[in-house]
């Protein structure tokens, strides 16, 4: 027997066929399948106390013990069946471990939810034979069956993303395969078994062979709360943007009251930095430059802090930053990205503001959101910078150290940001620095708001935002 592997998992769920392919894998010489060894209830199967010795209470204050047990148990290879809701702190050493061979049994979520309502009303959870079969029509409730899809689907989806930072490869299998003894041979010279057999193991049989039709019994009511599912995706919005980090340094907190700004490039920065650094009377003033071990040691320092960060409406947002960055030439313009949206992406930019007209300024703009939506798609060479990365991009990196606890819209923030612990009495000013060579009122139009819509999509979705005016 070849020995790429050190053992194997099953990946599986409640009612997809499990219980019949692990037989089969164990009809096998040296390969042994010992169930659910990871189930929160049990270990292996319900009537077990122990795996080799170890209690489900020493599993669960060492968890790791059991698999080296298992892995050492004989000369030949020993696995398990381990579901979505096993337990979580096995799923990242079994699915980055190269050694451990992955079998990936998936069935119809619909059909798995249905056996699963049958299994429950009748207490059979497994058939050996006809004469013993009790099957019930149920009813199908959508919001469960929904919540049921859903855990499914993250979970196939953490496998295959896991597999493939790997670099590994699965089995896959599917319920309907199990019966097929050529599958069966090929997942047993998958796991290192050159012997074939002739015909499947049938002691578990199937228990609801019947149309869905003929078990449930709001069918017609079924069918149509499954319409509405996107089996397609087609209200997905994709989404290619490059991840961004937490960006901790650029964090900044008051000195003078318990609150932490996230800021979002080209938001209201000054007003809210103006803001707090003039909050107390003793202490004004603020602090920045942080690294991730001084923002956890001001943590813990800070009793009752709050951080927060402030959206903008991407309209607002992209004219500021287009503005500030690439309109004009400046100390903040970029200019080499200049120079190419000028040369390559022909948006009529000039170093002469007497020649800059408000129609010119508003094709320029424009043409920018055009950009900027092929932009974050990845179509472009230019870096997605901060300064018009997408608020929901920018946000969702934060929390890859610290979830603000508040996310402010900029239009409300006067009243908003009273709120605050430490910020009662202290009126915020919302007064930032105005957009030049034009205000965004000078140009703005539906073909403005339709250009920034087509770039930000997934941040109108998120955020809710209507057109600015």
């Amino acid at each position: 027997m070849s020995q790429h592997f050190d053992y194997f998992v099953i990946f599986a769920e409640m009612r997809t066929g499990s219980n019949f392919l692990e037989e089969n894998v164990n009809s096998y010489p040296n390969l042994a399948c010992w169930g659910e060894i990871y189930n929160p209830h049990f270990v292996g199967k319900p009537s077990n106390s122990d795996f080799e010795g170890i209690t489900l209470e020493q599993r669960e204050a060492d968890p790791m013990k059991l698999l080296e047990r298992l892995k050492n148990r004989s000369s030949g290879l020993d696995g398990f069946r381990y579901f979505h809701d096993h337990d979580p702190r096995m799923l990242a050493p079994i699915l980055n471990d190269p050694r451990c061979a992955k079998i990936i049994l998936t069935r119809n979520p619909l059909e798995s939810y249905v056996s699963l309502k049958i299994a429950s009303a009748t207490g059979q959870w497994r058939l050996g034979d006809l004469k013993d079969a009790k099957s019930v029509k149920v009813s199908f409730d959508g919001l469960e069956f929904d919540r049921m899809l859903e855990s499914v689907k993250q979970f196939q989806m953490q496998l295959l993303r896991g597999l493939q930072t790997t670099g590994q490869t699965a089995f896959y299998i599917s319920y309907e395969d199990v019966q097929d003894i050529d599958v069966i041979n090929g997942l047993a010279k998958f796991l290192g078994v050159a012997e074939a057999r002739s015909k499947t193991v049938q002691k578990t049989k199937v228990q609801n062979p019947s149309s869905l039709e003929d078990k449930v019994i709001n069918f017609k009511e079924m069918v149509s709360a499954l319409s509405s599912i996107d089996h397609f995706n087609l209200s997905n919005t994709p989404n290619f943007e490059p991840r961004r980090g937490p960006a901790v340094p650029t964090f900044i907190a008051a000195k003078g009251a318990p609150l932490l700004y996230l800021p979002v490039r080209c938001g209201p920065e000054d007003a809210v930095k103006h803001w707090l650094e003039n909050l107390g009377t003793d202490d004004a003033g603020l602090i920045h430059g942080f690294t991730q071990k001084t923002l956890r040691k001001w943590k813990r320092n800070s009793k009752n802090h709050r951080s927060f960060t402030v959206v903008s409406h991407p309209v607002v947002r992209l004219h500021r930053a287009f503005c500030k960055h690439i309109a004009t030439v400046g100390e903040h313009t970029f200019g080499e990205i200049r120079e190419q949206l000028r040369t390559t992406y022909k948006l009529p930019l000039s170093n002469n503001a007497d020649t800059y007209s408000i129609s010119t300024h508003r094709e320029a703009f424009i043409k920018f959101a055009h950009f900027i939506k092929g932009n974050l798609g990845g179509q472009t060479s230019i870096r997605v910078d901060g300064s018009w990365a997408s608020q929901s991009e920018i946000i969702n990196g934060f929390s890859e150290f610290a979830l603000p606890d508040h996310i402010f819209r900029e239009a409300e923030l006067t009243q908003d940001l009273l709120r605050l612990p430490g910020a009662e009495g202290w009126p915020v000013s919302m007064m930032q620095p105005q957009d030049t060579p034009y205000i965004l009122a000078d140009i703005y139009d539906a073909d403005v708001e339709a250009a920034v819509r087509g770039a930000y999509q997934k941040d109108y979705m998120m955020f809710g935002f209507t057109d600015w005016r």
